[in-house]
C-alpha cells in the first residue's frame, strides 16, 4: 500500500463524496476513483458503501481509516525530526492521564523552547491504558503515568509528585461537609470509578478488599465528563484531587482517609531511538528530578 493512495483513501473518508475528496486532492473523479477500487482490489476488501448521495466506511473502511491516521501521523513526525536533524528542532509528543503534574512538565517544555524555539509538542490525553498502547505503536515518545501501571517493560523516572486520592461529590450530597471519608463511608452511594485496568486493584485494597459491595454504577475514562454526571447528581467519582477545579462550583473534593496516594511516572520504550528534541527533552528530565 503507497502512502499516497492511503492518503486519497482518508481524504475520501473525511469528504464524504468522491468529487469533493478529487477537488481537495486536485485530482479528477475517474483517476480518484481507479485508485480506490485498485486499493480494495490490494486488500481484497470492500472499504466504502457507495449511496447516491455520499459514501459511507465499512467495518473495513473504519479500520483502515483509524489506522491510517496513526499511520501518516507516525510518518510525519519521523519525518520531520529527520530532516532537521541539524539543530534541536523537529516534535515531542506526549501522552498522559489527568493530573496537575503537567505543570511540572510544562515548565520542562517551557524551558525547552526558550532555547529551542523550531520544537513543536503534541500532547495527547488518555488513560494509563491508552498511553502505554500508543507508546508501544510508536506513536508518543513520553507517556506520563500514574500508579499502579505495569512498567516493567519500560524506561521510566519517578517524578517528585504523588496524587492524592478521594471522591468527587455534589455539594448536596450527604458527604460533602466531611473533611474526609473512609471506606464505610460510601457503602450506599452511587459511585463512578476510573477503567483504568490497575486501578480497581488499587481501589478494592483500599476499599476494605471486596469493590463488589460497593454500588458501582459505571467506569469513566477522563474524569470531566463524569464530573457533569456528578454536578447532576446521578452518582460521585472516585478520583484524584485537583483535576477538576471545584472552585465556584456545585462539586467538592473530599480526601479519603486513610490517605491513598499515587506516584507519578515519565516513561518510554526500551532502547527507544529519539530525535534530537527528544533527547534535549530527558536531559532536562533527568537534570529536574
Amino acid at each position: 500500500m503507497e502512502l499516497r493512495v492511503l492518503t486519497y483513501f482518508l481524504a475520501v473518508a473525511r469528504e464524504k463524496t468522491i468529487s469533493k475528496a478529487a477537488e481537495v486532492l486536485n485530482l479528477s473523479q475517474p483517476t480518484l476513483s481507479k485508485q480506490l477500487k485498485e486499493l480494495e482490489d490490494e486488500l481484497g476488501v470492500t472499504l466504502f458503501i457507495r449511496g447516491n448521495r455520499a459514501i459511507s466506511l465499512t467495518e473495513e473502511g473504519i479500520y483502515l481509516m483509524n489506522r491510517g491516521k496513526e499511520i501518516l501521523s507516525l510518518v510525519e513526525a519521523t519525518t520531520s525530526n529527520l530532516t532537521k536533524n541539524d539543530v534541536i528542532s523537529g516534535e515531542i509528543t506526549i501522552g498522559g492521564g489527568e493530573t496537575s503534574a503537567f505543570e511540572f512538565i510544562g515548565k520542562l517544555l517551557e524551558e525547552l523552547r526558550e532555547h529551542h524555539s523550531e520544537i513543536t509538542i503534541h500532547l495527547y490525553s488518555g488513560n494509563a491504558d491508552d498511553v502505554l498502547e500508543k507508546i508501544d505503536k510508536g506513536l508518543l515518545d513520553f507517556g506520563l503515568v500514574i500508579d499502579p501501571v505495569e512498567k516493567q517493560k519500560y524506561e521510566y523516572i519517578r517524578l517528585p509528585l504523588f496524587d492524592s486520592w478521594g471522591i468527587l461529590v455534589n455539594k448536596s450530597h450527604p458527604l460533602a461537609e466531611k473533611p474526609t471519608v473512609q471506606p464505610k463511608d460510601l457503602l450506599h452511594t452511587p459511585l463512578l470509578i476510573s477503567n483504568q485496568s490497575l486501578v480497581d486493584n488499587q481501589l478494592s485494597e483500599w476499599l476494605g478488599g471486596n469493590i463488589e459491595h460497593f454500588t458501582i454504577i459505571g467506569t469513566y475514562n477522563l474524569l470531566y465528563n463524569a464530573s457533569l454526571l456528578v454536578k447532576q447528581g446521578v452518582a460521585s467519582a472516585l478520583c484524584i484531587d485537583g483535576i477538576v477545579n471545584t472552585a465556584d462550583t456545585s462539586l467538592t473534593f473530599i480526601p479519603f482517609s486513610p490517605s491513598l496516594i499515587a506516584n507519578i511516572n515519565i516513561v518510554w520504550k526500551k532502547n527507544q531511538i529519539f530525535s534530537n528534541a527528544s533527547k534535549e527533552f530527558l536531559r532536562l528530565l533527568k537534570n529536574a528530578k
